[in-house]
């Protein structure tokens, strides 16, 4: 491809962006082009910890595992974590800056961009091709000024822009219309084709529409992607559909309202005896083999939504007719006695009464550790150890009396215990993301959990083959591309 650097941008979010950069560099990388991933600016809860010791948005860390890359913090300069509906941790090539509400990041803005063309500069340098990524939709015109999520950073480097939209939800012709309304004459001289995603049906049927969008816009229709069912592909932020009734086995998940990194969960949505299912709020919480707190981006306020929606209680019965708890991050410092907060880390200082099922107490502070890591399973068998490997990502020390058990000892110079079991193992705790993606940890987990089965889910495995499939898809955009 001729085009050193594009930017593919959406009429609106979860148009397909982050899986056509996918497609796109791992359509290069085939070719052997040194192609790189790169999102200016993400909102989103769900994160990875790279190989400089950062933090980006979990969509960068699959797009560069579809180029070929460890993850680097260049490849999303700017993150945004949201903590409230007006407020947001504010994190710089990988490092927390400030915490903000949504005027004061405005203002901010400048010295955000600065970070980004610094992340963009060094890409250049060390790649032949960048593949960009937009946020949300460039006609969100209340945001236009100092833009850096979209035209605003495709202006300042100078590079062509395709735009997808899913005809999935529908009305796909007004909202590229609609959305090259909303752009300046610069601006819409920049797209130089449209991407229609999902598409499923007779294609004949469509043509005429294609037609009438290419005469009145004067721009190209790229591609028409297919609706490809039963990818396994990490998600940027929604919470994906699970697999309600796909096994017999049962897990819950409570969909708190800051719930972060939720991916934890994708090997168990795909795991055929598993019946994953994310409870809301107001919905009748049903019995279950085993229950999962998820992390949070604010313990205290969600820890309080638990408690309103009655969940201790329901947590209580579980444990008394046999259940198994899993706490993971946020999830595990709710399962202790107090999380205190005397730097008012998220939001009010004060302290949080927790849920009492472990014998932990939780300090929030002001460093957030982000680190890979690698060890063993202390459960089951000794002889029979399961690797695991994961990423922590919390700002909080977690204190265990010595009536609790460690859960994974890790593979590193101290050879640190991690994580808490209850005395009689039916409560675990970690802070540990992807806690279930090694296939062998997954078995053990669910195994101590109570599921007795053989199948193991390789979800590294699922993933590669989702990659490949979108990028197969994806071949006449690329070759599209390549006229230009």
């Amino acid at each position: 491809m001729k085009i050193t650097t594009l930017m593919v941008q959406g009429t609106t979010s979860d148009a397909g962006k982050s899986t056509v950069v996918a497609a796109l560099c791992r359509l290069l990388k085939r070719q052997g082009v040194a192609v790189v991933p790169m999102k200016p600016q993400n909102m989103a809860l769900n994160s990875a910890v790279t190989i400089d010791g950062g933090e980006i948005g979990r969509a960068q860390a699959l797009q560069a595992i579809a180029a070929g890359l460890p993850a680097h913090t260049d490849m999303n300069p700017v993150l945004l974590k949201p903590s409230s509906d007006t407020g947001a941790q504010i994190i710089i090539h990988g490092k927390v800056r400030a915490d903000m509400n949504a005027r004061d990041y405005d203002q901010y803005k400048s010295v955000a961009m600065q970070a980004v063309l610094e992340s963009y500069a060094r890409l250049q340098q060390q790649y032949d091709c960048i593949i960009v990524e937009g946020a949300g939709s460039p006609a969100e015109v209340n945001l236009r000024e100092c833009d850096i999520a979209n035209m605003g950073f495709a202006e300042a480097v100078d590079c062509p822009v395709i735009l997808v939209a899913d005809i999935d939800r529908g009305g796909v012709f007004a909202h590229f219309l609609g959305t090259l309304a909303c752009l300046s004459a610069s601006e819409q001289q920049r797209i130089v084709g449209f991407v229609i995603n999902r598409f499923r049906g007779d294609i004949s049927l469509l043509e005429p529409g294609l037609r009438w969008l290419e005469e009145k816009t004067g721009k190209p229709v790229l591609a028409v992607l297919p609706y490809l069912h039963g990818l396994m592909l990490d998600a940027e932020d929604a919470i994906q559909a699970s697999q309600s009734g796909a096994g017999k086995f049962r897990i819950i998940v409570p969909a708190i309202p800051r719930i972060s990194n939720h991916t934890d969960f994708d090997a168990l949505r795909a795991h055929p005896e598993v019946d994953l299912q994310f409870i809301g709020p107001g919905r009748a919480i049903p019995a279950a083999d085993l229950i999962i707190l998820p992390g949070s981006k604010n313990t205290r306020a969600d820890l309080a939504f638990l408690l309103e929606q009655g969940w201790q209680p329901v947590l209580e019965k579980h444990l008394r007719y046999g259940g198994k708890i899993i706490g993971i991050c946020g999830g595990y410092q709710m399962l202790g006695h107090v999380i205190s907060d005397p730097h008012g880390v998220e939001g009010a200082p004060g302290d949080s009464e927790g849920l009492g099922l472990l014998d932990i107490t939780t300090e929030l502070t002001q460093d957030k550790r982000l680190q890979q890591v690698s060890g063993r399973c202390l459960f089951g068998a000794a002889d029979q150890a399961a690797k695991v490997s994961g990423y922590e990502i919390h700002m909080g020390i977690t204190y265990a009396s010595n009536q609790t058990q460690a859960v994974f000892q890790l593979e590193n110079e101290s050879k640190e215990l991690e994580g808490s079991r209850s005395p009689d193992d039916r409560i675990l705790g970690s802070y540990l993301h992807g806690l279930f993606d090694h296939p062998e940890a997954c078995a053990a987990l669910l195994a101590w959990a109570g599921l007795k089965t053989e199948v193991k889910v390789d979800l590294a495995a699922l993933r590669e083959q989702s990659i490949d499939r979108v990028a197969d898809a994806c071949l006449p955009l690329l070759a599209a591309l390549q006229e230009f």
